[in-house]
This record gives C-alpha cells, structure tokens and sequence, in this order.
C-alpha cells in the first residue's frame, strides 16, 4: 500500500470507527496522523499495522491506560524493547489466566446443559407412560 487512506478507509481495513481512531489519537495511542492539503487524516502502512496492534491488544482486555503506556515506550524507541516485551509477557500471563477460568466455567455450564439434558428426558419419559 503505497497511497494513503482517509479516515473512513482506516475505519473498514481495521475495524475502529472514525470515532474510536480519533480517540486514540487524542488519548495518544496514535502519534498525531498527518493531513492531506484539505486537512483531513492521511493514514499509512505503518498507520494501519499499529492501529490493528493497537486493536488486538484492546480485543485482549489490555485497559486503554495501559495500551497509552505500551505506546509512549514503543515511540521512545529501541531501549524500551525489554520493557516492552516484559509488558506484553505480563498481559499475556493474565490473558492466559483468564482463558483457563473461562475453560473452567465453560465446563460448568456444560455440566448444567447436560443435567437439564437428563431433566428432559425423565420428563418425557414420564408423559409417554
């Protein structure tokens, strides 16, 4: 992708609304996005792949004040690599943590469908006597 993209483009290729975008840019999870000659948003490549980084860590829970801290690091530059993998370790371990309680949980409800499964039978079969 050589051209540049509105901010309704930016919108369809990741999924945020133009009201999310211009949230991030305010809040300062998006470094302030250039203009074209009108003075609308002109988006890049580069544009694009953060704001789907961006997008995966908010799909993940990550909280917004967080995301603004992994974002003020990554635009320190290359001597916050290490702070920055140790942030992602550290939401991925509770990311982690999270799926197991939601196994847990996922099979407490089976457990439920399944006894109301049974419940169902024996009432059938007790109107087909």
């Amino acid at each position: 992708m050589n051209k540049t993209l509105n901010i309704r483009e930016m919108s369809e290729l990741t999924g945020l609304t133009a009201h999310t975008l211009r949230y991030y840019e305010k809040a300062g999870l998006l470094a302030p996005v250039s203009r074209d000659g009108q003075g609308y948003r002109s988006y890049t490549e580069r544009d694009v792949e953060w704001v789907r980084f961006l997008r995966l860590l908010r799909d993940m829970d990550m909280p917004i004040q967080e995301m603004k801290r992994y974002s003020d690091l990554r635009s320190a530059g290359d001597s916050t690599v290490t702070e920055r993998r140790l942030m992602l370790e550290e939401h991925q371990e509770r990311v982690r943590r999270q799926l197991e309680r939601l196994k847990e949980d996922m099979e407490k409800v089976e457990d439920k469908i399944r006894l109301y499964k049974q419940m169902e039978e024996r009432v059938e079969a007790g109107h087909a006597e």
